[in-house]
């Protein structure tokens, strides 16, 4: 294969999108293919967005390409988690241990929209709209592509193909039909429906705009992100069946008297959401683990198309972003003369562990969010959490500080989440307040278990 082979991508969403940007950037040309249409030019479909929350990962990769200010300027930042009682009581668990430490809420379509005009700005990819990839013949190197709307079907040599085309991926469908390759589908037993809460009359917000706010319920929980223009995306998060589920939601009456008593300040503060309820559809969350994530030296997959992640850590376009980032190194490790199939193999080893750590992180932290946020010894924990990251700054890291303010492994982010939950148990044990935990037991504990993982895995102690 030449050095600088046309690149093919399937997706031109987010990933994809950056993905373009990149190896533009490197001198290849890419050919993308997206099957929907247009949405410089079209509204993406009401319902279906689940705002997107922007933090060190995406950033770090948006400043690769040169388009971390560009973005960032329609970014809200969100400093914690503001829960919300069925009194209408308010509480805000930060973070962070400082201002600075922030996830930032974004227009998918916004962020979407940036990525296109700056790839195709580079004249070195063209994008070819309603064009779904319907199927791949490997051995001829021909990728078919599916007009929706003309019902036209037709054929595209490739070189080097990459699915960018998500959770659903077909160049995966494709791939995985080959012995050696396998792939696990875990749909969570819980759908999502978006409302829209509207900006306050004359503009500005009807809650704290700096903040992700959450009525966590137990089994279910409502959570809202701000846009740009003063209006919030709600996102309830619901079991399918059960006694408290989507199945029971089947009439007006229905939805009113659910969203009134259980979240009654934002049912007041949103209007038509019992017509809203029932417009938009009810989605659902897939977390896919598949392997290996190429074939040979001509196709490879990445982001939800690889490692689908359910939205619970705010990590699925962050880690999507990552792989870009991840992938531009390695091309840029590799010189002028490159061996695909060697670069796809490093890629996959360096990821696959890491994205399956993300992975079951996810679903963790969707528990935390609907049921630990509101529970007093949590609460308790988490105070106790932060004393010992500023006690004891870059020796004690919270695992959501390591998967969302920092670039390191996720996986190592995982293993030292496990120990900091014996680490806080302990501690916590026999306490009320996190003003009385003792520090030199936690510094003990912290030199005994935490310290040896950061200092093998990050070089200090």
């Amino acid at each position: 294969m030449s050095a600088k082979p046309v690149i093919t991508i399937a997706g031109a969403g987010l990933v994809g999108s950056l993905l373009s940007l990149v190896l533009a950037r490197r001198g290849f040309s890419v050919e993308m293919f997206e099957r929907r249409a247009d949405l410089r030019e079209h509204q993406i479909g009401a319902g279906r967005s689940i705002n997107l929350a922007i933090s060190t990962r995406g950033i770090h990769a948006l400043k690769q390409v040169g388009l971390d200010a560009d973005v960032m300027k329609y970014a809200i930042p969100m400093r914690g988690r503001m829960i919300h009682s069925k009194n209408g009581d308010l509480s805000l668990q930060p973070y962070g241990i400082s201002d600075d430490q922030c996830i930032n809420s974004i227009s998918r379509q916004i962020l979407n929209k940036v990525l296109l005009e700056h790839a195709e700005a580079t004249q070195k990819v063209r994008i070819h709209f309603n064009g779904k990839a319907a199927n791949v013949d490997f051995d001829s190197k021909v990728l078919t592509v599916f007009d929706e709307d003309k019902k036209v079907r037709t054929k595209h040599q490739f070189d080097v193909l990459i699915g960018t085309d998500g959770y659903a991926s077909t160049i995966r469908t494709e791939m995985m039909r080959g012995s050696d390759y396998h792939c696990s589908i875990d749909t969570l037993n819980y759908g999502y429906k978006e409302l829209t809460m509207p900006a306050a009359k004359g503009g500005g917000y009807l809650m704290e705009k700096n903040a992700l706010h959450i009525w966590p319920r137990g089994t279910f929980m409502l959570i809202a992100l701000p846009n740009f223009e003063g209006s919030f995306t709600c996102t309830l998060f619901l079991p399918f069946e059960g006694p408290v589920s989507f199945e029971k939601l089947q009439t007006p009456a229905d939805v009113h008297q659910f969203f009134s008593s259980e979240f009654p300040d934002a049912f007041n503060l949103i209007p038509n959401l019992v017509q809203m309820f029932f417009e938009n559809p009810t989605g659902h969350m897939d977390t896919v683990k598949c392997g290996p994530w190429f074939r040979n030296d001509d196709a490879l997959l990445i982001g939800d198309a690889a490692h689908a992640i359910v939205p619970f850590f705010g990590q699925g376009m962050n880690c999507g972003f990552e792989d870009c980032s991840v992938l531009n190194e390695l091309i840029g490790d590799a010189g002028e003369e490159i061996d695909w199939a060697q670069l796809f193999n490093r890629f996959y080893k360096k990821r696959k562990d890491n994205t399956d750590a993300i992975a079951d992180m996810a679903v963790e932290n969707f528990v935390e969010m609907r049921d630990k946020v509101a529970d007093s010894r949590f609460q308790l924990e988490k105070a106790v959490e932060k004393i010992l990251e500023k006690r004891f700054a870059g020796k004690y890291i919270s695992r959501y500080g390591l998967v969302t303010f920092s670039n390191v492994d996720y996986q190592l982010a995982f293993q030292a989440g496990q120990i900091e939950s014996e680490l806080l148990a302990a501690l916590c044990q026999g306490i009320e307040s996190a003003e009385s935990v003792d520090l030199k037991m936690a510094e003990h504990l912290i030199k005994e278990k935490l310290s040896p993982l950061f200092k093998a895995q990050l070089g200090h102690q």
